[in-house]
């Protein structure tokens, strides 16, 4: 998929794009979760209301993994 380039209203909203709401098989009032990496790389992926609830319960127990040491021991896995 080619990468194309958005604009950011003043508002903080976007469009995604046409290529990308298929891929994702987005429709309107689907849930997306944006998920931020380290160097400023973000993930984004269509969730349903139970994956959110359960990856927001995820993300609180899984704090003390994410250190450099973590990601190099785990970098070869």
């Amino acid at each position: 998929m080619a990468a194309t380039l958005g604009k950011v209203t003043a508002k903080g909203q976007t469009t995604i794009p046409q290529e990308v709401r298929t891929a994702l098989g987005i429709e309107p009032g689907d849930l997306l979760l944006w998920q931020m990496s380290r160097g400023a790389v973000v993930e984004v992926r269509k969730v349903q209301p139970v994956d959110l609830a359960y990856l927001q319960a995820l993300d609180g127990t899984l704090g003390e993994w994410s250190s450099a040491a973590d990601d190099e021991a785990c970098r070869e896995l």
